[in-house]
């Protein structure tokens, strides 16, 4: 079961990378862009007025949704697709 909800994950992403259409909130984009700036998780959160945790969730997420095994590979994934 858990192979098949990965495989539609996966399948899900490659068709919202395809059409083009940003799967990230608005709160994923900006803690990339942070991220990309060089700034840590915690100067996310106090620049963002969100708690560590939910940056690192954040963060997380948007990996998840681009397939990027680091930040550094979302953010350019990200980047790439004209989404940051």
């Amino acid at each position: 079961m858990i192979r098949v909800l990965l495989a539609d994950d996966e399948h899900l992403v490659r068709g919202a990378l395809a059409a083009g259409d940003s799967p990230l909130t608005a709160r994923e984009r900006d803690a990339l862009r942070l991220a990309d700036r060089g700034a840590g998780v915690g100067q996310i959160a106090a620049e963002l007025h969100l708690t560590v945790g939910t940056v690192r969730n954040y963060l997380s997420s948007a990996m998840t949704k681009l397939n990027a095994g680091n930040r550094l590979e979302a953010i350019r994934t990200a980047q790439r697709m004209g989404w940051l």
